[in-house]
């Protein structure tokens, strides 16, 4: 499909946050799909729970994802967090965005979940832009969210989405 790789996936990584961005078109899905399959990582993901009714929902399950709850209230940090701690091997991919609309601010949850879990964030963008799919170095948590997400944001700052909303 002409796309270029840049980074790889740490051979020893068998526990990380993977964040993919930007999410901006359902197209990302089976992008993502085949990147995962081209790495050759087992990487898992969470999608709102109306995707996982009849008649696609046994798709997406058999393609590792979970349903997630997205009504606020709930203990889903803790809850994610736990899975990590709970199993030997265990990556999540999860949009930050939280929709393939534009939004303002990021949601944190990825964040709180790999400090939570003394899990490293493993950044990852499909740049439709320049063709290529970035993958970072992976990334601890540490005590200054700030810093962290200005490191975050700058691994993104060239990426184009599948529709071009970022700059």
């Amino acid at each position: 499909m002409g796309w270029k790789f840049y980074g790889s996936w740490p051979p020893a990584l068998k526990k990380a946050v993977v964040i993919v961005v930007p999410h901006t078109s359902w197209h990302d899905f089976y992008l993502g799909l085949l990147v995962r399959r081209i790495l050759g990582v087992d990487i898992k993901y969470v999608a709102k729970k109306e995707l996982f009714k009849p008649p696609f929902g046994w798709y997406f399950k058999w393609m590792g994802g979970t349903a997630l709850d997205r009504t606020p209230g709930q203990k889903k940090v803790e809850a994610i967090a736990g899975l990590f701690k709970e199993r030997e091997e265990f990556r999540l991919a999860i949009a930050p965005e939280g929709t393939r609309k534009k939004v303002g601010e990021w949601k944190t949850g990825f964040y709180y979940i790999a400090k939570k879990a003394e899990v490293p964030i493993v950044m990852v963008a499909f740049d439709f832009g320049s063709k290529s799919v970035k993958v970072s170095e992976p990334l601890f948590p540490s005590d200054d969210k700030d810093w962290d997400f200005l490191k975050i944001k700058d691994f993104y700052k060239e990426v184009t989405g599948k529709v071009a909303r970022y700059t």
